[in-house]
């Protein structure tokens, strides 16, 4: 088994790296990997119509990305400070990551700053937690993510404008289908489709199943350790219901196939089907997809450009197949495709 990181890694030209998204979400490109021919063809994400069969399954990841990234000042001092929030408890406590200049105190608050930089809602340090996060308290009996709608910016990762959003990134940064919120890293695969599109691949006789998997921040953590085995795999909440599962099911059955947008689909699929066949699964996944892994619930997938030695990296070249997955990256890089977050796509059937 391979496991040295070395072969997960690659040069990428940073201006290769997409600062935002094309004008139109189906025009991005789409590289499509076909295993069974060892072949490689350039299309484009409007172009996935003819590419699915009629009795494929699309299954999509609906999470909503909140809008997560804080800003605010240190009410005794006027120090700036900035956050990231994590998630809520059922006391209304805040688990986030905080940064400024020195050290907060317990009983000390922040005076949140509002999208337009007015002052807001103030929050109060109860308590520091071993793994470097900090609970706080929202002094508001506001609903938490009303509140973080108000007050809270569009949680980029570091490579798109070193974070700093813009207000289109509001909608940008969204997929179409957005429903449950939860998840501070979008889904990015999913980013490429429109209504219209997903429209037309329905009228194809393409059935669409939904899951849901809050994307967290451990997504954009690269391969620190030497080997795979010895990473530890961040955890994210995720639910798959009977309705997704029976439409997958019921596809398959037809001889069609369970085409899954983005990693976080995978993820979540594979672990639903730990067991040797799907099943409803609701809770936290740390599912590390890596050789020799056989999967069992997904049979092609649909995923964006990833950076060297992550996870993500690692779960496209086990399903697509290392030499296969290499030789795509390269190409993709010879004819400037767009990569990560905002950038060009690839599917693997």
């Amino acid at each position: 088994m391979m496991s040295e990181l070395s072969g997960y890694d690659y040069e990428l030209p940073p201006h290769l790296i997409a600062q935002t998204p094309v004008r139109s979400r189906s025009d991005a490109r789409l590289l499509v990997v076909d295993r069974a021919c060892n072949s490689l063809s350039h299309k484009h994400i409007r172009d996935l119509p003819e590419l699915l069969q009629a009795d494929d399954c699309l299954v999509i990841n609906n999470t909503r990305v909140i809008p997560a990234r804080l800003v605010g000042l240190r009410t005794q001092t006027g120090g700036q400070w900035e956050g990231l929030f994590l998630e809520a408890d059922e006391n209304g406590l805040w688990r986030l990551m905080g940064k400024t200049r020195g050290k907060l105190t317990v009983g000390e608050t922040i005076r949140l700053l509002d999208a337009a930089g007015q002052e807001d809602v103030e929050l109060e340090l109860a308590a520091r937690q071993a793994d470097g996060t900090c609970i706080m308290r929202p002094k508001t009996s506001e609903e938490t993510f009303a509140l973080l709608d108000r007050v809270g910016r569009v949680p980029l990762p570091p490579y798109i404008r070193k974070g700093r959003m813009v207000e289109a990134d509001r909608e940008k940064y969204q997929t179409v289908y957005a429903e449950n919120p939860g998840a501070i890293a979008a889904p990015t695969a999913g980013l490429h489709f429109t209504e219209g599109l997903l429209q037309q691949i329905e009228e194809d006789g393409v059935s669409i199943a939904r899951l849901t998997l809050h994307v967290g921040l451990g997504t954009f953590r690269p391969i620190s350790a030497d080997s795979l085995d010895a990473h530890p795999m961040h955890s994210e909440w995720g639910s798959v219901g009977r309705e997704c599962i029976d439409a997958i099911d019921s596809s398959r059955l037809r001889g069609g196939r369970a085409v899954a947008v983005g990693t976080t689909s995978v993820r979540l699929l594979e672990t639903a089907a730990a067991g040797g066949l799907l099943e409803p699964f609701s809770g936290d996944t740390d599912l590390f997809i890596r050789p020799p892994y056989e999967f069992r619930a997904v049979d092609a997938l649909l995923t964006n450009f990833h950076l060297p030695r992550t996870t993500l990296l690692v779960l496209v070249y086990t399903f697509g197949g290392r030499e296969l997955i290499r030789r795509a990256y390269e190409q993709a890089i010879r004819e400037e495709y767009r990569f990560n977050s905002y950038g060009d796509a690839m599917l693997i059937q």
